[in-house]
């Protein structure tokens, strides 16, 4: 009867060593698949590579043709005020991204809105209560701007002056990518 148990624990030790072995080949098969069945890394590309992400930034505006173009006109021109040494990028599938010593504030144009975000949002004082936008997370803030809505430029302003602050004073992550 022991040389049974001893075959058959055998044959299960072998079992288990195989699956085992399979499981880990698994994941490795799974993610050459993976990386063969996905397209590289997805970058906003523009007709003419040449361009510029400030370019780019008006060819969208322009693009947009109604009052989100307006409106994102106004929110470049308003940073642009508050902070001449600006980088102006191009990021995520053409989204106008503002930096000085790392990334500040974006601004994305949806359809009954234009979405400002600020990186460092939840750091930022914002004693008129600009950030209006639910969500998640315990670090950005973002402010959604209605057609009709008005902006406090002053509030705003002070708003980008305390983010640009934030990122001279503090070590937040460098822009990589676009800055053409």
């Amino acid at each position: 009867m022991s040389g049974k148990t001893t075959k058959k624990a055998a044959a299960r030790k072998t079992t288990a060593n195989e699956k085992t072995a399979a499981v880990a080949k698994k994941p490795a098969a799974r993610r050459v698949a993976t990386k063969a069945a996905k397209p590289g890394k997805a970058v906003a590309r523009s007709p003419d590579p040449t361009m510029s992400a400030s370019e780019r930034i008006d060819k969208k505006i322009a693009s947009l043709g109604d009052w989100r173009g307006e409106r994102l006109a106004e929110i470049r021109k308003l940073i642009h005020e508050v902070d001449p040494e600006v980088v102006e990028d191009w990021k995520w599938m053409g989204t106008p991204v503002w930096s000085h010593d790392g990334m500040y504030v974006l601004a994305n144009p949806f359809k009954d809105k234009v979405k400002m975000t600020f990186f460092h949002g939840a750091q930022l004082p914002d004693p008129k209560k600009l950030f209006n936008a639910d969500l998640k997370g315990g670090k950005w803030r973002a402010i959604d701007l209605r057609e009709g809505d008005k902006i406090d430029t002053t509030a705003l302003k002070a708003l980008l002056r305390a983010a640009v602050y934030y990122n001279t004073t503090h070590s937040v992550p460098k822009s990589k990518g676009s800055r053409t």
